[in-house]
């Protein structure tokens, strides 16, 4: 090959790389979703498979396919009711924001100064506390990388609908304030010859929307679509965690309630079929959908590399003849854990609420206690005052059961002499000092049993009110005057937990000792535990104890005062 040739064939080989880079384009890269990768996993039944290499390192499955046309640029619209204001985009047509009108963000410094309310108090002045106002409760949580919630996805097909796809759309605000009238939004898509049309229907009385997705074969052919109705979630690692409750992907499946944690989703899950509903929650709200067909349903669950959850409610299989379409309907419920409002819809959405988490079998307990606690609040209007009058009535129903339990104690603190005198005579025979001992207990009508009666009667009822205090949104941000603005939530100076280990300790000092010294000396240091341990429990469960406490003080009073007649 001479010098001619290849000068020739390195100036063409020079021209077609400037070509290349200066005159084509290159191709948009196809990125693979994890519900593409996954779809194998979508069992029968519930199942939990390792997380692969490629879902591990693949972005989230923002983008399927990229379109090959220049999209339009996505607009927003919005949507507001007397209960919310949702900003939806065209880019998906999906939920950009959701905020819930009636219920405020979480703020740790939303709490009232103590030293005003305490100068109001001595002065006399009903100046009220100054609470900081806060912004209303945002239920949508993205970040840059995540696409919106509420897309739907068709990945087991050939399709460039995607996150990413901008819908058409008529509107671009819905003002639903004063009405009772229900509205649509409506927004449609054209693509690879099949039609998407996203109906959004608001009910401005609650927190439902309807959605109907459409879709429409365009072709000469059938074609086949699995829709994935999808709800994103970025999970922020800095925000505080809440070691009470979860956060994270949830779900009602055969009857009974799935849920995982941001934190330990470390493998994809696939659940279902028979899904009922299915979504993200929080301590207080949840955002979830209830797909017109459970028994053809199923969820996925996953997290990516950048903390975005996704939560994939995957339809069933649908063959559209052409020129013909199909429709797919679902519920959608973007709002609080009311367990009254979702008792109502009939779909067990109010088992969501983790009124059992603390001991299982107690939630009917906690639900009775919380449904008596709003009709107290109906007449005094305070659920502090309420859960003050549920404590006296409580106290009113074990008063006998006290009143024993105190005569019991009595009694035996009489027989600690003779007790003192079996067991220093059989001390060298525990078998007889036992024998003796409760031949003694039958020959003076004493239970030893019956001191302990009342507490134990009580412990349920003390789990069942934390429970319902824990997760009763009712409860939540709700005051009981000064500093306490939120029963659900500790005491943030401390002061009732201190008041409540003194009057604990001013009522162990007047129990009756039925021990020996040792025991004594130690039931004397059960209300500095005591106190440390409420130290952080919600104030409304503090006052209920503080109450309960007081009342027992006045109770032994009184029973002292009849045995000394």
């Amino acid at each position: 090959m001479d010098k001619r040739t290849i000068l020739a064939i390195v100036l063409s080989l020079a021209v077609l790389l400037i070509y290349q880079l200066f005159f084509i384009k290159p191709p948009a890269q196809k990125q693979a979703t994890p519900a593409q990768e996954s779809k194998q996993i979508n069992k029968d039944i519930a199942v939990e498979t390792p997380v692969t290499a490629a879902m591990a390192t693949s972005p989230k499955p923002v983008v399927q396919r990229t379109a090959t046309k220049k999209e339009a640029a996505p607009k927003d619209i919005k949507v507001e009711t007397d209960n919310y204001t949702a900003i939806f985009s065209t880019k998906g047509a999906a939920l950009k924001s959701f905020k819930l009108k009636k219920y405020q963000q979480e703020c740790s410094k939303c709490v009232s100064d103590i030293y005003p309310a305490i100068k109001s108090f001595i002065t006399g002045t009903k100046q009220p506390p100054k609470v900081k106002s806060n912004e209303p409760i945002e239920l949508v949580a993205t970040n840059e990388s995540s696409p919106y919630p509420l897309a739907i996805t068709f990945p087991e097909s050939a399709s460039e609908i995607t996150t990413d796809s901008v819908y058409d759309v008529d509107v671009t605000n819905l003002d639903m304030k004063n009405s009772k009238e229900k509205n649509s939004l409506i927004f449609s898509r054209t693509s690879d010859g099949f039609k998407v049309e996203k109906i959004f229907t608001f009910n401005p009385d609650n927190y439902s929307i309807e959605l109907d997705v459409k879709v429409s074969n365009l072709t000469n052919s059938p074609i086949t679509k699995i829709p994935h109705l999808n709800w994103y979630e970025y999970a922020n690692p800095k925000k505080e965690k809440d070691k009470y409750s979860n956060e994270g992907p949830v779900a009602y499946v055969s009857k009974s309630v799935k849920r995982k944690k941001v934190s330990d989703i470390s493998t994809y899950v696939s659940l279902g079929p028979d899904v009922s509903w299915g979504g993200f929650e929080r301590k207080y709200f949840m955002a979830v959908a209830i797909p017109q067909d459970p028994s053809l349903t199923t969820i996925n669950m996953s997290k990516d590399q950048n903390n975005v959850v996704s939560v994939e409610i995957r339809g069933a299989k649908s063959i559209i003849p052409p020129k013909q379409s199909d429709s797919l309907k679902y519920s959608l419920f973007i709002g609080p854990k009311d367990y009254t409002l979702l008792k109502k819809l009939g779909i067990s959405l109010e088992e969501a609420i983790e009124f059992d988490s603390f001991i299982p079998g107690l939630k009917w307990l906690s639900i009775g206690l919380l449904i008596f606690i709003k009709f107290l609040y109906q007449f005094v209007g305070n659920y502090g005052i309420a859960i003050v009058i549920l404590t006296i009535l409580i106290k009113l129903v074990f008063w006998p059961l006290g009143t024993i339990s105190y005569k019991s104690m009595k009694e035996m603190q009489k027989l600690q002499p003779k007790l003192m005198e079996l067991k220093e005579k059989y001390k060298n025979d525990q078998a007889k000092i036992g024998q003796e001992t409760m031949a003694l207990y039958r020959a003076h009508k004493v239970n030893p049993l019956s001191g302990c009666l009342p507490m134990l009667i009580q412990i349920p009822v003390f789990i069942g009110l934390y429970n319902t205090l824990l997760y009763a949104i009712e409860l939540r941000h709700s005051p009981l005057f000064w500093w306490i603005q939120d029963l659900s939530a500790k005491d943030p100076y401390y002061i009732i937990p201190i008041v409540m280990g003194a009057t604990q300790f001013i009522q162990q000092k007047m129990t009756p000792t039925t021990g020996d010294p040792m025991m004594a000396k130690m039931m004397l240091a059960m209300p500095i535990v005591f106190t440390f341990i409420f130290l952080n429990f919600p104030a409304g469960l503090v006052i209920y104890w503080l109450i309960n406490n007081v009342l027992s003080i006045g109770q032994q009073i009184y029973i002292n005062k009849k045995f000394a007649d």
